[in-house]
């Protein structure tokens, strides 16, 4: 073998020599790049699956804040056509002009009578002539919309017969029906 023919075939094994350890890197890196993609697909779902997760979780959490806050909403708007039907009750009932009112009051004078013998008639100023054409000794006026209470000479008892308490414990007692004609539809 002549030295060049030697050169060629260590030039040659040289090659084959290289080539093989390029062939082993090649495969060797697409493994790797495999392994790597493969765990960034994985590592990419889970965030995906764990961010749908937390969008589920949130989504719920805004709707159910959001009508929590209608419901708030809702019993404020309530509350205040509630207030405003009482305020224009007590505005009608305190009326002097209010229709009947000669007879509520002939009503509840008769209803005192019964129990009140001896008693003072502490009426409500707007109703005093009305209530002083009865049979009870009349004393200093009272705070109030209407009618009048009866106390004991030393003050130890007091009947309400007054507008007030009355149209308060009717309210008390009707306020299921007044809701259901204001708010059922």
């Amino acid at each position: 073998m002549t030295l060049d023919a030697l050169a060629d075939e260590i030039d040659a094994q040289a090659k084959a020599e290289a080539k093989s350890i390029i062939d082993s890197a090649k495969i060797q890196a697409k493994e790797i790049e495999d392994k790597a993609i493969a765990e960034a697909n994985s590592l990419t779902r889970e965030m995906i699956d764990r961010t749908q997760k937390e969008k589920t979780k949130l989504s719920v959490e805004v709707v159910a804040s959001a009508k929590q806050a209608n419901q708030k909403h809702l019993l404020i708007a309530q509350r205040e056509e509630l207030d405003e039907t009482w305020n224009s009750v007590i505005e009608s009932v305190s009326s002097i002009h209010l229709e009947g009112r000669s007879d509520i009051l002939k009503s509840l004078l008769s209803e005192a009578n019964k129990s009140g013998k001896g008693m003072i008639l502490r009426p409500v100023s707007m109703d005093r002539k009305e209530l002083e054409k009865g049979n009870f000794s009349i004393g200093e006026d009272i705070d109030g919309i209407g009618g009048f209470v009866l106390e004991s000479k030393d003050g130890s008892i007091v009947h309400d017969y007054r507008f007030d308490s009355r149209l308060q414990k009717a309210w008390q007692e009707n306020l299921g029906l007044v809701n259901k004609a204001l708010f059922d539809n």
